[in-house]
């Protein structure tokens, strides 16, 4: 704490950007700053909320880099943010996408549906509320405009020309003319120019009925119904047709929540709804996530973004190069405020379900910390073993952050060292290899590991981890009842029982824990078992893959029958016949 004291005191009174790291160097902060020497001291003074705490216990080290302005600190924030996704900041995901409809800039364009933007690659369109909405709309401008369907071109022509929604260019020579006609339609069709398509429409509708060619005419007719039933659902907000943004938010008890609308062609067709934990000021904090919500997740840019008042207009707009507006009357506004209004109801319903999942989780582990008088676990790693009468003996462990299943970090072991029914020696061999090479990766090492076993595990456990790797690491053990239940918590050699209430968060954090990992071990068990009884000696034999195993076994029922099989008849099967020389040399050798 010196150290960091010392760098506190060097801080410069400029704009720039911080790197929060934890004890193992790892950056589990980036923050931003007008005065980074006012910003990081703020974190080392004075008194913070819950969570704020909890990432200052964390940290052990800090970084700075200087910048020239503001709007470069807030760039270069998203991109350390993006590169080293730090535990505690805002990381949007790729889960949040939607649909747009894509036209495609090929030689022969088509028109697709897809949740990835990519730059230079087309004209997109939306983003549409579903992807039901986006398929509707599609299929009727599939209708309308006969652009190909095939992904290549194929050899000959399709149904869907057949059925005059294709030009068929595999067979025909399309000009760009006709290209351009189409697509320029359809560019101005999903802009909101669809009542200008159903215009056009109704006056072809009107002369085929003039000149009695009245099937044509109910083509068209079913073409206008499908785009009033499609295009026109809901009311229009805006008669310019512009594609706009809206952006509000909410903060409670350090918590934020942003809505996002989509205005699209003048109407209201979609919301974003995001809540996550603020560490700076909430108008910063909102900052970084508009610039990741269109530089870093590649939504499209509309042709204007409306924000409220509180935040920095210019930035926006210089980060951005969209134009950014701050209504203070009229529908804009109204839709701003909406959007707060949304954001501040959202925030209230999740929050008893934010309060909830901390108390079951971090605060349950919290709480397990006193109660082993050690630092609060916050990374727990724990093992168990499988086997049946000693048959294909494995090992697994999960890993526990902050009360929640980090799945990524799961590890399986197969047994190498250990012949028959020994836990003990199975630990052994585990926890040395585990620990190892995380020593040997300078991999994070836990605050707590929890043995799914009796005494003899945990000793071997302790043992290996104290006197083999010289790691001092606090190592409890799951007891279960003859229910097969969570019963005790038992810390050390001593084997001290730990009193925890059976109602406690932290008991019930115990038992989803000891869950997890006998499940896991248990599929990795059955995984193996499985793979072994499918396997035979066909498998070793070269030239013999799955496909050609499973038609020989079902040609001749048995191995015992492939045995007796001569060349002649493997050859029959369909084995080439150097290949079934090879299977007749290696059943006889074996």
């Amino acid at each position: 704490m010196s150290t960091l004291k010392e760098k506190l005191d060097l801080l410069p009174a400029q704009p720039g950007c911080y790197l929060m790291k934890n004890q193992y160097g790892q950056i589990i902060y980036v923050g931003k700053a007008k005065n980074l020497k006012n910003r990081v001291r703020s974190y080392f003074t004075g008194s913070h909320d819950a969570k704020t705490q909890r990432l200052v216990s964390d940290i052990c080290d800090f970084e700075y880099i200087v910048v020239s302005s503001e709007i470069e600190s807030l760039i270069l924030e998203m991109n350390l943010i993006k590169k080293h996704e730090p535990k505690y900041n805002v990381m949007l995901k790729d889960d949040k996408s939607y649909p747009y409809i894509k036209l495609t800039s090929e030689k022969h364009p088509r028109l697709i549906i897809t949740r990835k933007v990519k730059k230079n690659s087309g004209k997109y369109f939306g983003p549409y509320p579903n992807a039901t909405a986006a398929s509707e709309t599609k299929r009727l401008l599939d209708r309308l405009y006969p652009l190909r369907k095939c992904r290549t071109l194929p050899d000959r022509v399709c149904l869907y020309y057949h059925i005059g929604q294709c030009l068929a260019p595999c067979v025909n020579d399309i000009s760009e003319e006709t290209y351009k006609e189409m697509t320029d339609n359809i560019i101005r069709f999903l802009n909101g120019g669809h009542q200008d398509v159903k215009q056009d429409l109704e006056k072809k509708m009107a002369k085929a009925a003039e000149e009695l060619n009245f099937e044509h005419a109910k083509e068209l007719r079913d073409q206008i119904r499908h785009i009033e039933t499609i295009m026109e659902k809901q009311n229009v907000l805006f008669g310019d047709l512009h594609d706009r943004d809206v952006f509000g938010y909410a903060i409670d008890k350090g918590w934020m929540c942003v809505q996002v609308f989509f205005i699209r062609q003048g109407k209201l067709i979609e919301r974003d709804v995001s809540i996550f934990p603020f560490y700076q000021e909430p108008e910063e904090d909102l900052l970084t996530y508009i610039g990741q919500f269109y530089l870093h997740q590649n939504h499209l840019k509309p042709k204007e973004i409306l924000i409220p008042q509180s935040i920095n207009d210019q930035l926006v707009n210089q980060m951005l190069e969209v134009p950014v507006h701050q209504p203070k009357r009229g529908k804009k506004k109204e839709l701003v405020e909406m959007a707060e209004k949304n954001a501040k109801i959202a925030l209230k319903e999740k929050f008893a379900l934010i309060e909830r999942d901390e108390s079951r989780t971090i605060r349950a582990v919290e709480n397990l910390g006193k109660h082993l008088n050690i630092e609060t676990p916050r990374r727990i790693e724990t093992f168990d073993n499988s086997n049946i009468q000693g048959v294909h003996p494995v090992s697994a462990m999960v890993v526990f952050e902050d009360g929640k299943p980090n799945k990524k970090e799961y590890r399986k072991y197969n047994i190498k060292t250990v012949k028959g029914p020994d836990d003990v020696a199975t630990m052994r061999e585990v926890v040395r290899r585990r620990y190892s090479r995380v020593l040997k990766e300078k991999s994070p090492l836990p605050d707590l590991i929890l043995i799914d076993g009796g005494k003899g595990q945990m000793s071997a456990a302790i043992d290996v981890l104290e006197n083999e790797l010289g790691l001092t690491i606090p190592v409890c053990g799951l007891v279960k009842d003859e229910k097969h239940r969570t019963s005790q918590l038992v810390m050390g050699e001593t084997q001290e029982i730990i009193p925890l209430d059976r109602n406690s968060q932290e008991f019930y954090l115990l038992q989803r824990i000891q869950d997890e990992v006998h499940r896991f071990a248990i599929t990795f068990h059955r995984q193996i078992r499985d793979k072994s009884m499918t396997k035979s000696i066909l498998d070793d034999i070269q030239g013999i893959g799955p496909k050609r195993k499973q038609a020989l076994l079902k040609h001749f029922g048995s191995i015992k029958k492939i045995r007796e099989a001569t060349v002649e008849d493997l050859i029959n099967s369909g084995l080439p016949s150097n290949t079934a020389k090879k299977v007749k040399d290696y059943l006889d050798k074996n």
